[in-house]
């Protein structure tokens, strides 16, 4: 027992004087203070001892302990100061690190710069909760229950009364019942649709509609304003077409296409908004009589303008959230 007392103090000491890092100090805790190491094994064997021989080898093991504990903490608190200073330390001879700034992301983008060209023509910008009745988003503009256009709309109920808006149409309403004509304004915000997420659908897109109504509006006024739009958005340049649709809220409808040639592949017609003059009913439920006055309105989605523009092919990579697309615009 006194040989391995002897032994064990010894090669504590030496291993505690070649340490060099926090780590190596735990090892030597775990080997000699730990619940299972040498100093508690001698404490298993001092149980085992005679009587008389107890009160020698227990003072001295108590000895042992207390040396043993003492430096321990001793060179602890030595490799702590160290490896402080060590984080502490600043090498003002290296470059700086340059800080990353964020961006918009490139429907924000897209968004902003549709904004700025239309309140470049007058419009002044309206907006309205997500969360829409069932009136406003589909009877007031022309939407009769039994309406098969609701059809065109795969909608969210809320309830049977209220939904998530299907299109920002219903801030025209709004809009309408709460300020007397002439109204010039556009309509930014996010809609929903229960389709099936696709390369070009989504549950989940953005709108910006728009909405004049005043004396003797003209389906010419509505014409030269979108193309004026168009050409701002795409360039001078563009080749466009307007082409007889049908919206149960407008009367007569159009759709507007612009000329799309890729590179290196064969060029088409892309549609990029609907538009048309108000239908008179529209008007009437909301308390403007039709007949003294009359207006237009568009819409389009923000998505697919973008996509146009920049030549995104899939709808969804704007919600990814793929640092490697968004860091492209």
């Amino acid at each position: 027992m006194e040989q391995r007392i002897i032994e064990i103090g010894e090669s504590f000491t030496k291993e505690l004087n070649i340490v060099k890092n926090s780590k190596d100090l735990e090892n030597i805790r775990i080997k000699f203070l730990g619940r299972n190491g040498l100093l508690s094994q001698l404490f298993e064997d001092f149980k085992s001892l005679p009587k008389e021989e107890k009160p020698k080898f227990g003072q001295t093991l108590n000895v042992l302990k207390n040396d043993l504990q003492n430096n321990f903490d001793i060179k602890l608190n030595e490799v702590s100061a160290s490896e402080k200073s060590e984080k502490s330390f600043i090498d003002f001879t290296l470059p700086g690190k340059t800080k990353s700034k964020g961006s918009k992301h490139i429907l924000i983008q897209t968004l902003d710069e549709i904004k700025n060209i239309f309140k470049g023509l007058g419009f002044s910008v309206a907006t309205g909760p997500e969360l829409e009745s069932d009136y406003n988003n589909f009877e007031a503009l022309n939407f009769p229950a039994d309406h098969p256009a609701r059809d065109m709309q795969d909608t969210f109920f809320v309830n049977p009364d209220f939904l998530l808006r299907t299109h920002t149409s219903p801030v025209q309403i709004r809009t309408m019942q709460k300020y007397a004509p002439p109204i010039r304004i556009i309509i930014p915000g996010k809609v929903y649709r229960n389709e099936a997420v696709s390369m070009k659908s989504y549950c989940l897109f953005h709108q910006v509609e728009g909405l004049y109504v005043d004396k003797d509006v003209t389906f010419a006024e509505l014409k030269g304003t979108l193309v004026s739009f168009a050409k701002q958005l795409y360039g001078n340049d563009i080749q466009y077409r307007f082409r007889a649709s049908f919206f149960p809220f407008t009367e007569p409808s159009a759709e507007m296409d612009i000329w799309w040639q890729p590179s290196g592949k064969e060029g088409r017609w892309l549609e990029i908004l609907g538009c048309g003059m108000v239908d008179p009913n529209v008007l009437k439920n909301v308390g403007i009589d039709p007949e003294v006055y009359s207006g237009y309105a568009f819409g389009m989605g923000v998505e697919r303008m973008a996509m146009r523009k920049y030549g995104i092919n899939d709808i969804r990579n704007y919600f990814d959230n793929d640092k490697r697309f968004l860091e492209q615009f």
